[in-house]
C-alpha cells in the first residue's frame, strides 16, 4: 500500500492588519518551517502534527509514504496569491511525480480548514479540487482544526474528514492516526461511506469554543456518544473571522447508510442548538481584569490573564499594548506578559545588552499605537527552544532574538516573530518560571489553558485592543450567508445586519456603538 501525504495549514482572519505571505511559511513560530517533499519525513519526525500522526499510523500498517510537502504559517490576514499558488503548485507537482513513479492507493491531507486566499475564500476546497483533478478517484482523507469553516465542497471532495476533538488542541497526533486508519479502511473496503452534511446558522465566539468547559464540553460529550454506530462524526466550530458564505459551524457525518449518517448529523445539531444561549460568553475590560488580578494575586499560584483580542493564534499580530499599558498603569507587581512581537525592540535590547536601561516605542507595529516605555534589559536569548506543553510537545520554536524587559514591577517577553502563548517554554526560554509569578499575561484566547490553567489560581479573559474581537458581530462582514446570525441567541440575520455594520471593526468589544445609525 502506498499513500501520499501533504500539509498546508493556515487560519485566515479576513480583517487582520497584515496578509500572510510566502515568507511566513518559511519562518513560523512553534511548528516546523516549510518542508519540501524530499525533506518532509525528517522535518516532521517527532512533531505534534496530524501529518506525523498519520505517517506513524501508515507505517504500522506497512504502507509506504509518498511525501508531497508540508507547511504552516501563524494565523494572520488572507494568504497572498503568490503564497497560495506556489505552495499548491508544490503539492500538486509532487503528486504528479508520485503518480508517475508508482500507483497511489490513498491521499492524506493535513489541513486547517479556515484558510482564505486572495482569490479563493474556500482555499482548502480549491486545493482539494486541484488534488482531485490530478488524482481522480483515489481515496482522500483530511484532518481539520475544529476552527475550520468546513464547506460542502470540502465534504464532497473528501472520502472522510476528521477534525481535532479538543480546544486547546492536544490531540493532533491522535487525530492524524485516526484519519489514516480510516483512510486505510476506506482503501480496503473499495467504496465510499454515505455522508450527511449540515450547517448551523449562528457564529460562536472563539472564547466560547473551549472544550475544557461548558457548553462545548457537553456538546463534545454528546458527539462522542453519537459516534457509536457511525464511521466519523466531524464537527467544526467555525472560525468567525472569515468573511465568506462558508463561515460558521458545520457537521459531516459518515456512516454505512444515508439514514444513519443523517440521523447522527441531526442529533448533533439538536445537541448544539439546545446549548445555544450558553455560547454567548463574556469577557472583562482590560482595566477590570488587571484590577481583579492584582486583588487575587499572592495565593501561591499565578493569576492568568488572557489578552484574547490580540491572540496570534486567531490572526492578531501579537504586538498591541493595551493590556501591558494597564499592567504598568496599575503597578501590577510581579506581572509578566508574553510574548510582545516586536523585532525592532528586540534588536534594540540586544544592542543595549543585559543590564542596560533603555527607552523603547514598544509594540504597536500593526496598529500604529506603540507604548513608550523605559526599562531594564534583564535577559537576552536567541528565541530557539523546544515546546514541552500538551499542545506542541516536541515541536521546535524559533522566535528570533528575544529579550526580557523590566518596566518597574512589570516584565515583558519581547520576541522577533509571533507565536501564541500556549506553552510555558515561551517564558522559560528567558529564565522566567511561570508557576512562580504573581500574574501571567498571555497573548492567547483558549490554547493557553492546556499548559497554564493547571498552574493557575484563577483565569481571567481580558478585552484590550486587537483584531481578534471577542464579539465577531462587531466586524464589518459583507459576504456571509444571508441566514447567518452573528451572535448566539440573536434572531437577527446577516441579510438584515450587513447594511448596518460600522465601516471598520472596533478595536475592542467595548467599543460597540451604543446605538445603531438608521
Amino acid at each position: 500500500m502506498r499513500i501520499a501525504v501533504a500539509g498546508f495549514l493556515h487560519e485566515s482572519h479576513s480583517f487582520a492588519p497584515r496578509p500572510t505571505e510566502w515568507v511566513n511559511f518559511l519562518t513560523p513560530g512553534g511548528l516546523p518551517a516549510l518542508q519540501r517533499p524530499a525533506a518532509m519525513m525528517e522535518g516532521l519526525k517527532g512533531t505534534s502534527t496530524c501529518a506525523w500522526g498519520g505517517i506513524s499510523e501508515a507505517m504500522k500498517h506497512g504502507a509506504s509514504i509518498a511525501p508531497l510537502g508540508w507547511c504552516f504559517a501563524n494565523p494572520a490576514g488572507p494568504v497572498t496569491r503568490e503564497a497560495f499558488e506556489r505552495i499548491s503548485a508544490m503539492i500538486v507537482d509532487a503528486l504528479s511525480v508520485a503518480l508517475e513513479e508508482a500507483p497511489l492507493d490513498g491521499i492524506f491531507l493535513d489541513l486547517h480548514g479556515a484558510m482564505v486566499s486572495d482569490d479563493y475564500p474556500d482555499a482548502e476546497g480549491e486545493l482539494m479540487r486541484r488534488v482531485r483533478a490530478a488524482a481522480g478517484g483515489i481515496p482522500v482523507a483530511i484532518t481539520l482544526d475544529p476552527h475550520a469553516n468546513m464547506t460542502r465542497q470540502m465534504a464532497e471532495l473528501a472520502d472522510v474528514i476528521v477534525p481535532y476533538r479538543t480546544y486547546p488542541h492536544v490531540d493532533m497526533l491522535a487525530v492524524g492516526s485516526r484519519a489514516m486508519a480510516l483512510l486505510i479502511q476506506r482503501i480496503q473496503r473499495g467504496s465510499s461511506w454515505a455522508m450527511a452534511f449540515r450547517e448551523l446558522d449562528f457564529l460562536i465566539p472563539i472564547t466560547s469554543q473551549c472544550t475544557m468547559v461548558e457548553p462545548m464540553a457537553g456538546v463534545m460529550a454528546e458527539r462522542l456518544a453519537l459516534e457509536v454506530g457511525v464511521v466519523e462524526l466531524a464537527y467544526c466550530f467555525g472560525f468567525p473571522y472569515a468573511d465568506f458564505p462558508g463561515c460558521g459551524q458545520a457537521i459531516a457525518a459518515y456512516a454505512e447508510t444515508p439514514e444513519a449518517a443523517s440521523d447522527a448529523a441531526e442529533a448533533l445539531v439538536k445537541a448544539i442548538r439546545a446549548r445555544e444561549l450558553a455560547f454567548a460568553g463574556a469577557v472583562q475590560p482590560a482595566a477590570e481584569a488587571v484590577a481583579e488580578a492584582i486583588r487575587l494575586a499572592g495565593q501561591g499560584k499565578p493569576i492568568v490573564i488572557a489578552d484574547t483580542q490580540d491572540n496570534p493564534g486567531g490572526g492578531g499580530h501579537g504586538d498591541t499594548t493595551g493590556l501591558l499599558a494597564e499592567l504598568i498603569a496599575q503597578d501590577a507587581q510581579g506581572a509578566v506578559l508574553a510574548p510582545m512581537n516586536d523585532a525592532e525592540s528586540a534588536a534594540a535590547c540586544h544592542a543595549a545588552g543585559e543590564g542596560a536601561t533603555i527607552t523603547l516605542d514598544l509594540g504597536g507595529k500593526s496598529d500604529g499605537a506603540p507604548l513608550t516605555v523605559t526599562g531594564v534589559v534583564e535577559k537576552l536569548g536567541d528565541g530557539r527552544f523546544t515546546l514541552t506543553g500538551p499542545m506542541g510537545k516536541g515541536n521546535p520554536a524559533d522566535l528570533g532574538p528575544s529579550a526580557l524587559l523590566r518596566i518597574g514591577g512589570v516584565r515583558v517577553v519581547i520576541v522577533s516573530r509571533k507565536m501564541q502563548a500556549h506553552d510555558q517554554s515561551i517564558f522559560l526560554q528567558l529564565g522566567v518560571e511561570p508557576a512562580a509569578q504573581k500574574i501571567l499575561a498571555v497573548k492567547s484566547s483558549v490554547h493557553f489553558r492546556a499548559h497554564f490553567q493547571p498552574i493557575a489560581a484563577a483565569v481571567l479573559v481580558a478585552a484590550a485592543p486587537g483584531p481578534v474581537v471577542a464579539d465577531p458581530a462587531t466586524l464589518p462582514f459583507t459576504a456571509l450567508r444571508e441566514d447567518m446570525r452573528l451572535r448566539p441567541g440573536d434572531n437577527r440575520r446577516f441579510g438584515w445586519q450587513k447594511y448596518r455594520q460600522p465601516k471598520k471593526p472596533p478595536q475592542s468589544v467595548l467599543e460597540i456603538p451604543a446605538k445603531e445609525e438608521e
